[in-house]
Formats: C-alpha cells, structure tokens, sequence
C-alpha cells in the first residue's frame, strides 16, 4: 500500500481503537486468499505490538460472497458462540480510507495451506485427532442461533440447483456434465432438511493448524442458513484433499475419524447416502465457482494466472461427478 493509505489506515485504527498513536510496523500481502485479499498488518498500538490481519475486498467482485462489512458480522456471531475463528476487531466501510471495504481480526498462529498440511506429518502428527475437533467444532458451529442476520441466504438442496442451473444457463457454452450433476441431484434431492447456520467452505486450505491442533476456522465468505450435510459434504469432497485424495476428510483422516465424532456432538445422523449426495453437489459447485472465478480472469477485471487455471480443474470435477453418480 502506498505512503499515504498507510497512514490513514493508521488514523482509522486509531479512531476505533481509541488509541492515542498507532504506527504500522508491515503491512504485507498474504498468500492464498483467491476470492479475497488478506493482509498481515503487525501495529504498534499505544507501544504494544499487534499481530492482525486486514481483510478486504479483491479487485473483482465473486457474486457468491458476503460483503466485508457482512462477513465481519456473521464472524462476530461465530467467535462469540466459541467455535474456533479469528476475533474480529475493526471494520471499516470508509472507502476513502484504502479505497475497499476492510475488516481487521486478530491473527492466530497455524499453517492453513492444504498442500502442507495434507503432505507434512510433522504439522498434523495425530490425525484422527484433528479429524474429531474439525468435527466437534463443526457441530458447535451449525448449534450457533445467531441474531437476525437478513443479508443470509436459506440455501436448501434444491436452492442449490435451482441457483447453480441459473448460472449454467448464462454461459455461451454447455456443461453437460454439471447438468446431469444437477439433474441428478434434483432426482435425489432429500424430502425434508433441517436448516443451520453453515459456513459452505469448511475444508482443508480454510483452517489453521497449530502444534497439530485445530486453531482456527477461516473465510466465512460464504455463510449462509442451509442443511448443515452440505458443510459435511465440502469436508469430504475429493477435490479438497490435496496431497492425499485416498483420505476422505480432507486429505489428513478417514471418514470413521470424523462422522462419528461428528455424530455424537451434533446428535445428528450422517448416512452414507447423504455423505455421497452433498459431494456430489460440493463438487457440482466448486466447478460452478471456478467457472465464475476464470470469468474474472478473462472479463479483464481482475487478470491473474491463478484465476486463469482455476478453469483446468473443471475436468476433474466432472470426473468426480460422474464417479459419485455411477456414470463413469
């Protein structure tokens, strides 16, 4: 960030702090973050150091996600209800500050990447171990009853397909095999859900893992009401196991390491025959959001390689469809 945004972002800190000086001691660009920008901000506030991140809005817009100003309250809601998430600070609407929508939390200590965590032993010596509190903290997070939260969608199953279905019919191109994907999904959609709070991007690459314990959820992006299998589903989903796809919980444990644990603390059922539906439409929906992702790569308004490979993986996707589905 230049000279000057630094300094008013040094002024707003110290404005909502109610702080007598603030200095910005680095400001850096974290990695990942692909649908938004994370900052590492270490402060002296008032003579004490800070170790923060700064959460803004990426040059272009995903239609899927909350806005900052939204994502800091639905992360308020989780971090009082004690599930593991950074502690939100400061947000600030202010576009004259740095020019986007900001939030500030507290930076908590972990690695998230999944291409470590699922590929180093070190980081996760116990397994099993980070499997259950992935799980137990997973059920505490769909217990939360948050207060009336307005701009949160209620995604049931069918909201799914009737919004991914929309999406396709944009495109100048057919995706036959999302469209079975979907037709498939509608065919065996469930009678009735029950409908939680849901984080929709529960998965390894989003939590931090700290001396082989779960520290902390991230990107809450992409809350929402919905049936809390699907954040069950986005767990197992092949295509969130990076280094280990023969490890159906994220690339680090088996099922039986989780679902129970899961199970017991939710006191919800987990049948194998929802488990195979909602991968069945995690991945129907990672191929939908890494549609939209390369959009922004080739509409100009945000040209970045990352975003232009997002697209090869779509192929993969539809494979996993077809494998789940019985059509491969």
């Amino acid at each position: 960030m230049e000279p000057a945004t630094r300094q008013r972002l040094a002024a707003f800190i110290t404005r909502a702090g109610g702080a007598r000086n603030t200095a910005i001691v680095a400001l850096e660009r974290m990695g990942g973050g692909a649908v938004q920008e994370n900052w590492a901000l270490d402060v002296d506030f008032d003579g004490e150091p800070r170790r923060w991140v700064l959460r803004t809005d990426a040059r272009g817009a995903v239609r899927e996600s909350l806005t900052r100003a939204q994502e800091f309250a639905v992360l308020k809601v989780a971090y009082a209800a004690n599930v593991f998430a950074p502690e939100p600070l400061y947000l600030c609407e202010d576009l004259a500050v740095t020019g986007r929508q900001f939030f500030i939390m507290r930076r908590l200590p972990g690695i998230a990447a999944g291409h470590r965590v699922t590929r180093n032993s070190n980081l996760v010596p116990e397994p099993a171990r980070l499997a259950r509190e992935l799980a137990a903290n997973l059920a505490r997070l769909h217990e939360i009853r948050p207060p009336p939260l307005d701009f949160l969608k209620t995604m049931r199953a069918r909201d799914n397909i009737a919004h991914y279905r929309a999406y396709l019919n944009t495109l100048p191109r057919a995706y036959p095999v999302l469209e079975w994907g979907l037709r498939w999904c509608e065919i065996n959609a469930p009678a009735r859900e029950d409908i939680t709070f849901i984080h929709r991007d529960y998965r390894t690459g989003n939590y931090l893992v700290h001396d082989g314990h779960l520290a902390g959820v991230l990107d809450w992006e992409f809350t929402a009401f919905g049936n809390p299998l699907e954040d069950i589903g986005w767990m197992c989903a092949k295509c969130w196991r990076f280094a280990r796809p023969d490890l159906a919980v994220g690339g680090i444990a088996n099922v039986e390491d989780f679902i129970p644990e899961y199970e017991r603390a939710s006191r919800r059922h987990v049948p194998q025959s929802d488990l195979d539906y909602w991968q069945v439409m995690a991945h129907v929906r990672w191929a939908v959001i890494a549609l939209q992702q390369v959009e922004r790569h080739l509409s100009g308004s945000e040209p970045s390689l990352e975003l232009a490979l997002t697209g090869h993986i779509i192929g993969r996707l539809e494979l996993e469809i077809l494998n789940l589905t019985g059509k491969a």
